[in-house]
């Protein structure tokens, strides 16, 4: 009977464990968020959201004032279209600007808002206007290269020379 008992506890330890790694590992891979508090969702189209996913933070000031919602393509415009669920405590004026950053230099992308300075502010269902794709580092890696490229050879002779 003791046996039997003990087994039960160990048994129950275990499943709380096992829970509790779970738990971990969706909050730190962003596909676990629990947040009540309530939101309104805006929208933002970008050129290139490079790894930009659902669930990434959206912060301003450095502070997660929501999530990204849903991101889709639209095959009019040819752009990505981001929802963004903010939190209702927090609100920015209908000018505000949107950017894709990295936090780290390989870290995960998030959105940055900066607040504008318009006398109305954002509402369910506005747009952004104001946004600024993610940098891919392959694009400006070519950019330096190509006017390395196009930079005559004399130029750089002629700055070695004292």
């Amino acid at each position: 009977m003791q046996r039997s008992n003990n087994d039960v506890w160990v048994g129950l330890f275990v499943l709380i464990g096992a829970l509790a790694i779970l738990f971990l590992a969706l909050q730190s891979a962003n596909l676990l968020s629990l947040n009540f508090e309530k939101t309104y969702a805006v929208t933002a189209k970008f050129d290139n959201i490079g790894g930009l996913k659902p669930k990434a933070a959206v912060k301003s000031a450095g502070v997660v004032v929501g999530r990204v919602d849903n991101i889709v393509f639209d095959d009019k415009s040819y752009q990505a279209k981001v929802t963004l669920a903010l939190e209702t405590r927090y609100v920015f004026p209908k000018d505000s600007s949107l950017k894709i950053l990295t936090s780290g230099l390989l870290g995960d992308q998030y959105l940055g808002i900066e607040a504008g300075a318009d006398d109305k502010n954002l509402a369910a269902g506005d747009v952004i206007g104001s946004t600024q794709s993610a940098v891919v580092l392959e694009n400006l890696i070519s950019q330096f290269l190509y006017s390395k490229a196009a930079e005559p050879a004399s130029t750089s002779i002629e700055k070695a020379k004292p």
